[in-house]
């Protein structure tokens, strides 16, 4: 008996669906407190920033999508070790920046942990003043 087709969020046997990977960590980014997406490098770069502050890029690279994310820089080590679909931060800091794509050990849970931790990594960085919520405490509305 045949299977159902997988929608695009429905990951493969390998990991997370190409077609689903921006769509997923933008609706996620863009229900954090605070966030704007713009597109200051032109139509085919996504950015989303909290209080002024990019935390996640879309992009492509040689035609597969893209996402870059804030990492704490030990949990961007063992993530790249452990994730072949992780990679260090594409034209960022390669300590503090990891980019994810389409892959092997990359599922939607784990895609939408780094878009959360990304985001709490730069809300940490700003004046108290600014923060939209508190790093410490904030809790996945999802949960």
């Amino acid at each position: 008996m045949p299977h159902p087709p997988r929608s695009p969020h429905t990951p493969g046997p390998s990991g997370l669906e190409p077609a689903a990977l921006h769509e997923i960590a933008l609706e996620r980014a863009l229900q954090l407190p605070a966030t704007a997406l713009e597109k200051p490098f032109g139509p085919e770069h996504e950015v989303v920033k909290v209080v002024g502050k990019v935390f996640l890029l879309a992009t492509e690279l040689r035609g597969t999508p893209i996402v870059t994310l804030k990492s704490d820089p030990r949990d961007a080590e063992v993530l790249r070790e452990n994730v072949p679909a992780i990679s260090p931060g594409y034209h960022m800091n390669k300590r503090h920046w990891i980019t994810a794509e389409a892959g092997e050990g990359l599922d939607e849970q784990l895609l939408l942990d780094l878009v959360t931790d990304s985001y709490r990594l730069v809300v940490a960085a700003l004046p108290r003043r600014l923060r939209p919520i508190d790093p410490e405490t904030f809790e996945d509305p999802r949960e």
